[in-house]
C-alpha cells in the first residue's frame, strides 16, 4: 500500500503538531510522514514558515519548503497571541507528538511546557529540536546548522590542508539531527505502547553529526592527537580518494581494506605493487601516501570514465562515479529505489526528489501529494480536530 494513510504504514494513526519551521524540526516532521504520520504544519497565518523564502524557487514557489513539506496539512496560527497559544493547547491535546524548534524555554513562557501539555495528554511525545539543546550552559544560544556544523569539529576536519575549514552547501547538520529527531519520537511512541507514557526527546543540532565525526574526539582523549583536514583521504586508510579520468569525468575509490586493495591493485595491472614493503599494509601505504595516491590518478587518468568503472566493478572494487543531479536524475537504481514525485502541484509539474530514507518490506512508502498554502488546511483541520475534544 503507497498511500499516506495505507494499513501497512508503520505509523498509521499517528497524529504530528509540528511547531518547528526552517529545517530541522520540519525534517523530523517529514521522516515521520515518510512512515504514515499524519503531520499538521503550524504556520504563521501572515508570511507562513520562513523557508517559504528560500532559494530556489520556481514560480515564486520553493523547492527546499516543498520537498520537506510536501503532503502535510497547514494550519495558520499566529503562536505570538494568547489567542494563538490556546489554539495549539487545545490542538496538542489530540495529536499523538509535538514537534517544535524554538529556543529552549519558549515553550514554557507561553504557558505550553510540557508539563501543561502533558496534563491534559498524557502519552504527548514532545520532540525538541534546538541548537545546544534543553540543558547545558549554551542551553539559551541561538543555533542554526553552520553554528552546529563548526561547534561539532566538522568544519575544522573539512577541506583541505592548504584550505580554510569548511562548512557544506547544504543543510547538513540539520538533516541529520531531523532524521534523529524522528528515531527518537519512533522509541519514544514505542515505549508508550508499552507503558501508556509519554516522554521529551531533546535533539541539539550539533550531536548527531559530532557523533559521525567518527574518532575524532575519542583519539584525541586517548592520544593527544587533533585531527586536521586531509581532503578527500580519511587519514586512516590508503588508498581512497575522488579521481579524474580521461574524459574529465571524476569517480571515486575506497580500498579501505587490505582485500579491496588487492583488488584495486590487480584491476590496476600492478598487483606486484604489494611485494613493495612501502605499499604492502594499509600503514605502510598511508606512510607513503602521496605515491600510491599518484599511481591511482595516474592510471584512473589513462582512459575513460566508464571505462574505468567498468574495470573496477569486474574486480569488485568499492568505486562509483561522482555524480551530479543530472547523474542522479537519469540512474535507473535511483529512479526504481530512491526517487520520489511530487504530485497535485501546477508549478512544480513532475518532478523528483528523494524518498524515505531507509526501506521497509511491508510498507511501500507514502504519495507526496501537493505542498500547502499557507493555512491551507486550516478550517478542516479545527473541525476535524477540536470536534474529539471537549471544547
Amino acid at each position: 500500500m503507497t498511500g499516506v494513510n495505507g494499513e501497512s504504514a508503520p505509523l498509521r494513526g499517528i497524529r504530528v503538531l509540528e511547531l518547528g519551521t526552517m529545517y530541522a524540526a520540519p525534517t523530523c516532521g517529514r521522516m515521520l510522514r515518510d512512515f504514515g504520520a499524519d503531520v499538521i504544519k503550524v504556520e504563521d497565518p501572515a508570511v507562513g514558515d520562513f523557508a517559504r523564502q528560500w532559494t530556489p524557487m520556481k514560480d515564486g514557489l520553493s523547492l527546499g519548503f516543498s520537498r520537506l513539506n510536501a503532503g502535510k496539512r497547514s494550519v495558520g496560527i499566529d503562536v505570538r497571541t494568547a489567542e494563538g497559544r490556546e489554539l495549539v493547547r487545545r490542538l496538542a491535546a489530540t495529536v499523538d507528538v509535538v514537534i517544535e524548534s524554538f529556543r529552549p524555554g519558549r515553550l514554557e513562557a507561553w504557558g505550553l511546557g510540557y508539563d501543561v501539555l502533558s496534563a491534559e495528554n498524557p502519552g504527548l511525545v514532545l520532540t525538541r529540536v534546538s541548537g545546544f539543546g534543553q540543558t547545558g550552559p549554551y542551553r539559551e544560544r541561538p543555533g542554526f546548522g553552520t553554528v552546529a556544523e563548526t561547534a561539532s569539529g566538522f568544519a575544522f576536519t573539512n577541506g583541505w590542508p592548504e584550505s580554510p575549514p569548511t562548512s557544506p552547501p547544504f543543510g547538513f547538520a540539520d538533516s541529520i539531527a531531523g532524521i534523529s529527531a524522528a528515531m527518537g519520537t519512533a522509541m519514544a511512541l514505542f515505549r508508550r505502547e508499552r507503558t501508556g507514557d509519554g516522554d521529551v526527546v531533546d535533539v541539539a543540532l550539533y550531536e548527531p553529526l559530532m557523533f559521525i565525526l567518527g574518532d575524532m574526539i575519542l583519539n584525541y582523549s586517548a592520544t593527544g592527537h587533533v585531527q586536521q583536514r586531509v581532503g578527500n583521504g580519511t587519514g586512516s586508510a590508503s588508498p581512497r580518494g575522488i579521481y579524474r579520468a580521461a574524459d574529465g569525468g571524476w569517480l571515486a575509490v575506497a580500498a579501505s581494506n587490505q582485500t579491496i586493495a588487492v583488488r584495486l591493485f590487480t584491476a590496476m595491472g600492478v598487483p606486484e605493487i604489494l611485494d613493495d614493503p612501502r605499499f604492502a599494509t594499509n600503514e605502510a601505504r598511508l606512510a607513503n601516501d602521496a605515491v600510491v595516491q599518484e599511481r591511482v590518478r595516474d592510471w584512473v587518468a589513462s582512459r575513460p570514465r566508464d571505462e574505468i568503472l567498468q574495470v573496477l566493478e569486474e574486480h569488485e572494487v568499492v568505486a562509483s562515479a561522482v555524480n551530479d543531479a543530472g547523474d542522479i536524475a537519469a540512474d535507473p537504481h535511483f529512479l526504481e529505489r530512491t526517487l520520489v514525485e511530487i504530485t497535485g502541484n501546477e508549478v512544480l509539474g513532475r518532478v523528483l526528489m528523494p524518498g524515505p530514507v531507509l526501506h521497509l518490506s511491508r510498507w511501500d512508502g507514502p504519495r507526496y501529494e501537493g505542498v500547502p498554502g499557507v493555512g491551507e488546511h486550516t478550517g478542516e483541520v479545527l473541525s476535524e480536530l477540536l470536534a474529539e475534544t471537549r471544547w
